[in-house]
């Protein structure tokens, strides 16, 4: 099974057509036993490796993080970057974060899709953002890792236990409030809520 990692990567709301998952061009496929799966099940065990070294500090280790963090992503974050530990990851090097984006404890970010967060975005303790999954035909479930990308868009707050979804595009100044699951695009300055997540009014100033 080698280059296959099914316990890693899980499935979502996506996967009862939840969201907006048209074909795009988006969506990356990576069948088992490939060598992009080598690459992918390569590029998990550095991310494991990274993070559990992140997991050894604390938040007044705030220099010592941003180093490896810009390790893992392989670009260097600028020194307004704040994370709290513990985080998790299974990449790094399809993640992009600007400037002055603060993360709070125990995220987890699966960024096969990529992920790509803009300045000033606040995001909450046990928030998932999550790109990839798997084919949702039972005899093709475990042949391959599916992945969409995930954009937030500046001065976003994501509040405490959101799950993101694959393929979703949060536009700037949004809420996403607690608990929700993001399973379809959020408009600029919108609070959303709830499972899946709907818009609830306008935070336009």
């Amino acid at each position: 099974m080698a280059g296959f990692v099914p316990a890693i990567f899980v499935s979502g709301p996506q996967d009862r057509g939840e969201t907006n998952m048209a074909d795009d061009g988006r969506t990356k496929t990576i069948p088992r036993r490939t060598p992009e799966s080598a690459e992918m099940t390569a590029n998990v065990r550095r991310a494991m490796a990274i993070t559990a070294a992140i997991n050894r500090l604390t938040f007044n280790d705030a220099d010592e993080v941003r180093a490896l963090f810009s390790d893992l992503i392989g670009g260097k974050v600028d020194d307004s970057f704040l994370l709290a530990p513990p985080f998790y990851a299974t990449g790094g090097l399809d993640t992009r974060v600007g400037r002055n984006v603060f993360i709070n404890q125990n995220c987890t970010f699966y960024d096969l899709g990529g992920i790509d967060i803009a300045d000033d975005v606040m995001i909450g303790p046990n928030v998932s953002i999550i790109t990839s999954g798997h084919p949702i035909e039972p005899s093709r479930r475990r042949a391959a890792v599916t992945a969409r990308p995930i954009a937030i868009g500046r001065n976003v707050w994501i509040a405490a236990g959101v799950t993101i979804i694959g393929g979703v595009t949060i536009g700037e100044n949004s809420v996403v409030a607690a608990a929700s699951v993001v399973t379809r695009d959020v408009p600029p300055d919108t609070l959303v809520a709830g499972n899946p997540a709907r818009i609830i009014r306008s935070i336009a100033d």
